[in-house]
């Protein structure tokens, strides 16, 4: 594929990475304990690569085609980030800054993160509507391989900047509790609003 499109993408894919979001809350959530910061960015990246192979493979576009298929996976991505934001609320302070995550904790942390970028529609249609438009249908390579190497340079973009925030937020307030429950309730009631936000945007489509 040309280089002028993967360089156009990428500077779209670094301006999406850049924009605050469910991503960036759960990064920060989950890096205020330490140890939290490489499964949660781990976890996200996977799934928007998940994202891509679903757009190049043409799951996506069966799934956006459905309003049945799309309400529910708004629902679904609403109620989860309801549930996070709650969990981060509620954790107690001491479990924040305590001793690094247990392997099964690090895993939970991943799945989570995994969740985050999986559950959330408005990724997939973004995808479904960006992807296509950087990819060359007299190139060399087939469409869907276009989109999955476009996918892979979205990861690595997502992959610096998340693991910036994380492990950024991870350093500073490791040592600074309070500061770090503080940041860790920010990011709970960030979660609960866009969670909010999701169930409003569905409601309206139903009464509509």
């Amino acid at each position: 594929m040309e280089g002028s499109l993967l360089a156009a993408f990428w500077g779209v894919s670094a301006l999406l990475a850049l924009t605050p979001g469910a991503d960036w809350a759960y990064a920060i959530s989950s890096a205020v304990r330490p140890g939290g910061a490489l499964p949660a960015v781990a976890g996200m990246l996977t799934g928007h690569l998940a994202a891509t192979f679903a757009v190049a493979a043409g799951v996506a576009s069966l799934i956006a085609a459905s309003d049945t298929a799309m309400s529910a996976l708004t629902l679904i991505g609403a109620l989860y980030l309801l549930w996070l934001g709650a969990t981060s609320l509620l954790r107690s302070p001491a479990q924040d800054t305590s001793e690094p995550a247990a392997p099964a904790g690090r895993a939970r942390t991943f799945a989570k993160g995994a969740g985050v970028s999986m559950l959330n529609p408005k990724l997939l249609l973004l995808f479904l509507a960006l992807l296509p438009q950087f990819t060359d249908p007299g190139g060399a390579w087939a469409m869907g391989a276009q989109m999955v190497a476009l996918g892979l340079v979205h990861v690595f973009t997502c992959a610096v900047i998340y693991s910036g925030v994380a492990f950024g937020v991870g350093a500073v307030l490791t040592e600074r509790p309070r500061a770090a429950r503080a940041v860790g309730l920010l990011s709970g009631l960030v979660m609960i609003a866009l969670g909010l936000a999701l169930a409003g945007e569905q409601l309206l489509a139903y009464v509509r």
